[in-house]
């Protein structure tokens, strides 16, 4: 087990995208059905709470849970707090903010991996938390 490396991040990344845009997207139908029909807003302030909301619950649940979302559990990543545990919903909430910074700037949280000693990203660092990579095990015998 190690560090995960940018291109496993980037790809559980790219599978939970699919899956919280497809959760946002029935979001999005329901508010239009509340709606009468009408369209939703972008500026809408509800709208966009409810949108985070989904994209926290469905990170930090399932970190806080399990320790993996279903991406990473493809890319056979594990979310681990220092002493190698699952993290809490305070400190998987502080990756998730955390982890939003990190976007911000062209995302160089994430391309930070590549210039750390240890091959962590900002968010790895503010949340005292770090994603490993577990190979798979042996089948021969």
């Amino acid at each position: 087990m190690h560090n995960a490396s940018l291109a496993r991040r980037l790809g559980a990344i790219l599978y939970d995208s699919l899956l919280v845009l497809a959760l946002m997207i029935l979001a999005t139908l329901v508010f239009i059905a509340m709606r009468g029909g009408e369209s939703v807003e972008s500026g809408d302030g509800s709208f966009r709470i409810t949108l985070l909301a989904i994209a926290y619950l469905f990170y930090v649940g399932f970190w806080s849970r399990h320790g993996r979302t279903l991406g990473m559990q493809s890319w056979r990543l594990q979310l681990e707090t220092a002493d190698s545990k699952k993290p809490d919903v305070a400190r998987a909430s502080l990756r998730f903010f955390a982890g939003v910074l990190s976007l911000i700037p062209l995302g160089l949280g994430y391309w930070w991996q590549l210039w750390d000693k240890d091959g962590l990203t900002w968010h790895d660092r503010i949340s005292g938390t770090r994603l490993r990579f577990y190979s798979k095990p042996d089948t021969d015998g």
